[in-house]
């Protein structure tokens, strides 16, 4: 079977080693600067304690420089890259090209290098682009289809990683320039200030309202789980779950869901067998309601009503009373639950209070009436069971009893010997057997279970427990040594340059040092201006988001099938006005800062 791997997400240390132990083959952290997330920071210091805890499993760390950088931080990062290198990371997540450059110069460690997806990698020219440079993974914009996904596989050598649960943006990674252009926050920057979670209105140029008031550029989260094994088939190497800014029960839920659900069809890239009796389900952890978005076919990826967590459906209202509401729900309801609906296009909500039978009593009674749909976004027993349920990682491990010696061979391969303390002959050997038996099968809280004891030897030397136990205690302490001994880090090989797909680029090639002009330069192709970062007025017609959510489509007026070309805008809250254009052949939706 093909070995997969699952990339989970981690805010800090803790959440890390969380997802280790849900049965993530790779995390994705943020160092101290230079991450696409400007909240989810964190030291060296704790980077090189989760490589430790990783490596242990031969789960791989990967850290994310995935943002621009201007000349002065190009350097600063060269030096943060060597330090994550030293302290044992895998590999480093890059958007900025200068970095490349510094790369093919010779002036990184060898780290494997991932081309992130805020490089707009959504052709397969581009990522041969980066295949033929010898960049040792492409991770692919979310908006590909699963035929797509299966193209750039078949007809490339790197690997390849894609998306498959979380949030989404709703523009191509890397082309959304519309939190710079309202507030100087650049997404590009680490600094998304997230406007495609605001209200927006649809109009017409004479005014007619299409659609008000509504979060139209919101998107549902993504749930690429039904295609799983259809994209394993196609190749892919890794599937990443997004999410570095959640917490850590969202991640144990989600990181245990996709490990269950790939050990169907693939084996794992890293070691060990994940401990729990916890039970996950995606639907009651925080959700927009779920789309494939584009892997099959285009489908409604959208939610207007809300860009919170909407959770599960429960049931309908069947009844209102002064204090309390009865439903038809067939879900077990419970105190500190969070309940939400829909009054009049908005979402609000409550908590429960307690439950009597079909009767749920609110902490405030809500404004609904009989027949409105009712979700729960916040299971309260659920969320308890996830902090209260134990998680635990360990790596299988055979044991080995000769005359004189005890031998610990692990999943892996990795073999080492323990001699056994000298001893009487026993009176009664069956008895002394089990004892044997017995105590290496108790590995309590070590990072191993057992999967065999083969005793070879005919008669054993009568030990007291304490001694049985020293040696098994010394025995894994090797193994482990061992084991980190024996772990291959992957390299990266020597990169070079390599002719770009475009002869020109423009502000969409986010240029912004000097580094990553000569890079573009040195691949044949033409800067036509720097990114729109280096830029304090953003010029009329310039693209803030090229997005494959058409808002024509949403509204029911595909030019495809009404022929309908009218001029539309969108409106914030503000009243600005971001005038559209549709590029029909590719189905994508363009917002512009102001008419050409």
């Amino acid at each position: 079977m093909k070995r997969i791997e699952l990339l989970a997400p981690a805010k800090n240390l803790e959440t890390a080693i969380a997802a280790i132990n849900s049965g993530a083959d790779a995390i994705y952290i943020g160092a101290s600067d230079f991450g696409a997330r400007v909240n989810a920071k964190n030291t060296l210091e704790s980077i090189e304690k989760l490589v430790s805890y990783a490596h242990k499993f031969y789960v791989k760390v990967h850290v994310t420089i995935n943002t621009i950088l201007n000349n002065e931080e190009l350097l600063k990062a060269v030096d943060l890259i060597k330090n994550l290198y030293n302290i044992g990371v895998d590999a480093i997540i890059v958007q900025d090209m200068g970095l490349i450059k510094t790369a093919i110069e010779g002036k990184l460690p060898p780290i494997q290098i991932h081309a992130s997806t805020q490089c707009n990698n959504r052709t397969l020219e581009k990522v041969k682009f980066f295949d033929n440079m010898g960049i040792s993974r492409v991770i692919l914009a979310r908006e590909l289809s699963a035929k797509q996904i299966q193209e750039i596989c078949q007809n490339t050598d790197c690997e390849i990683e894609t998306f498959i649960h979380g949030a989404l943006c709703v523009s191509y990674s890397g082309q959304c320039y519309l939190s710079y252009a309202n507030g100087g926050r650049s997404a590009n920057r680490g600094e998304c200030a997230q406007p495609c979670r605001k209200k927006y209105s649809l109009v017409e140029k004479d005014g007619k309202v299409l659609l008000s008031d509504k979060y139209l550029l919101s998107l549902k989260d993504f749930n690429g789980a039904k295609s799983i094994e259809k994209l394993i088939a196609a190749g892919v190497n890794s599937f990443k779950i997004e999410g570095r800014l959640k917490d850590k029960n969202y991640v144990k839920n989600v990181v245990l869901y996709y490990n269950n659900l790939i050990n169907k069809y693939a084996q794992r890239t890293s070691s060990g067998k994940i401990f729990t009796d916890f039970t996950p389900d995606i639907n009651k952890t925080f959700n927009r309601s779920y789309t494939d978005y584009f892997l099959n076919s285009r489908e409604e990826c959208y939610n207007f009503l809300t860009p919170k967590s909407m959770g599960e459906i429960i049931g309908k209202v069947t009844k209102v009373n002064k204090n309390f509401i009865e439903t038809d729900t067939k879900e077990k309801i419970n105190a500190q639950d969070g309940i939400c609906y829909n009054k009049n296009g908005e979402f609000t909500g409550f908590l429960v209070n307690k439950v009597e039978g079909d009767k749920i009593y609110p902490n405030k009674m809500p404004d609904v009436k009989q027949g409105d749909i009712l979700y729960r976004n916040y299971d309260a027993y659920f969320d308890k069971k996830l902090n209260t349920c134990e998680f635990s990682r360990k790596i299988g491990v055979r044991f080995t009893i000769n005359d004189d010696s005890i031998t610990a061979e692990d999943e892996d391969f990795n073999m080492v010997t323990a001699a056994l303390p000298k001893g009487e002959k026993p009176k009664n050997p069956d008895k002394l057997r089990q004892t044997y038996i017995k105590q290496l099968e108790k590995l309590g809280d070590s990072d191993f279970y057992s999967l065999s004891i083969d005793i070879k030897s005919d008669i054993l030397p009568f030990l007291p427990i304490s001694a049985i136990n020293e040696t098994r205690r010394e025995l894994l302490q090797k193994l482990t040594i061992k084991r980190l001994q024996n772990y291959k880090r992957p390299t990266q090989k020597p990169i070079s340059y390599s002719k770009y797909p475009d002869k020109t680029v423009d502000y969409r090639a986010n240029i912004y040092n000097n580094e990553a002009e000569k890079f573009y330069q040195n691949c044949e192709c033409n800067v036509s201006e720097k990114a729109l970062e280096s830029c304090t007025n953003i010029r009329s017609g310039v693209e803030l988001m090229r997005t494959k959510h058409c808002l024509r489509y949403a509204a029911g007026l595909c030019s495809k099938e009404t022929k309908y070309n009218k001029q539309l805008f969108l409106i914030d809250e503000k009243g600005k006005q971001y005038p559209l254009q549709f590029d029909c052949k590719n189905c994508e939706m363009i917002i512009l800062n102001k008419l050409i």
